[in-house]
């Protein structure tokens, strides 16, 4: 943790309601400043998100009560300008901002206060990427989201112009942040507990099934795995929040909902491969978590899955997500023998004691400047 009576520290988040790898971020910052308020568009009292949160200061904007009501932030996201023009973090010397796609910049700062933007990505819906709620399908929230799209692109770029520090989250998000902002970004990769997992799941021995991790939502190639399994009669277990796809469990696909740590590492463990198929993403915490437990993953070739993943090593990638790649893949992982310590071995380079060092060392620099 980092304590300095004299250095007055607030954390940003989008907002706080599910629990994911923006959150698990969140979470190790705030251990790292233990007296630093959080600053968010909202939250959702009781969500996952809220409940890991309990020991912090949260502050929520004006807007919070209108945006939490029902699924409103997504269609008033119109309206981000005016949530972080709310907030007033002139009397903070150093402001860290964990952003992904509710923007989170706009808010006032003092002259000499210092901002980081941890970007988890450029937000994708302004972006052209592939996003978690396909409503663009519809022509009136087409017409919708390019009039608003063309006025947040420029709210985003602007803001973007006013920071100077910036990290991201993989090299994928740092090629993002130089095309979209033309900012230079440093890398340094999410927090994953490594060590607790290796230490968690020792002696778990293997089972007759294969694993997915991931909120229940469109841009994560659930779908695909889902008939996957279906047509090749393998056993598929999601672990996940999200009520996008039905939950009815059959014989071949079972729906666990979301688990706490603890069963979610066992069941890494007990995996015979963990399959990611989203094709774009950012960076990719779950299919590390896989690994540390000593788990082959099979991945879509592309995002942030290619830093983390060594082909033919510690899993394979795919280069489509047909049923007939995915069936040769299963084929592959089953015949080739995995060695579980070069599996662990890679996930290390993604620990979360290597993320406090670097955060911290981050900070110190900055701060002397």
């Amino acid at each position: 943790m980092i304590h300095n009576s004299r250095v007055r520290i607030a954390l940003v988040q989008d907002y706080i309601k599910e629990y994911g790898g923006a959150e698990r971020v969140l979470r190790v910052l705030a251990d790292i400043f233990p007296e630093a308020p959080i600053y968010t568009a909202f939250r959702v009292n009781g969500s996952t998100a809220a409940k890991c949160f309990t020991d912090r200061k949260i502050i929520e904007s004006s807007l919070a009560p209108i945006l939490k009501t029902g699924k409103l932030y997504s269609p008033l996201r119109f309206l981000a300008p005016l949530v972080w023009g709310c907030f007033d973090l002139s009397r903070y010397d150093l402001v860290v901002v964990s952003s992904s796609w509710y923007i989170t910049r706009g808010f006032k700062v003092g002259l000499k206060t210092k901002v980081i933007d941890y970007c988890h990505t450029p937000p994708r819906w302004l972006y052209g990427y592939e996003t978690s709620v396909g409503l663009t399908k519809y022509w009136p929230v087409k017409i919708y989201a390019a009039i608003v799209g063309h006025f947040m692109r420029l709210f985003d770029f602007k803001t973007a112009q006013g920071i100077k520090y910036w990290i991201a989250n993989s090299k994928n998000v740092q090629a993002r942040i130089k095309k979209f902002y033309r900012k230079d970004s440093t890398v340094i990769y999410p927090p994953v507990d490594v060590e607790n997992i290796i230490k968690q799941t020792a002696g778990i021995k293997k089972e007759d099934f294969y694993l997915i991790v991931s909120r229940q939502v469109g841009a994560k190639g659930i779908e695909k795995a889902v008939e996957m399994a279906q047509k090749l009669k393998i056993k598929l277990k999601i672990v996940g929040e999200g009520d996008r796809f039905s939950r009815k469990n059959s014989p071949d696909i079972e729906f666990l909902g979301r688990v706490e740590d603890e069963e979610l590492y066992r069941l890494y463990a007990q995996a015979k491969g963990f399959i990611a198929l989203a094709r774009d993403e950012d960076f990719g915490l779950t299919v590390v978590e896989a690994q540390a437990a000593g788990t082959p993953v099979i991945a879509f070739n592309g995002g942030g899955f290619r830093e983390s993943i060594i082909d033919g090593v510690t899993g394979i990638l795919i280069n489509d997500t047909k049923t007939s790649t995915l069936a040769s893949a299963i084929k592959s992982l089953n015949r080739l023998k995995w060695d579980k310590e070069l599996l662990q071995k890679n996930a290390q380079r993604f620990s979360k004691e290597r993320f406090v060092t670097e955060i911290k060392n981050y900070v110190k620099n900055i701060t002397q400047d």
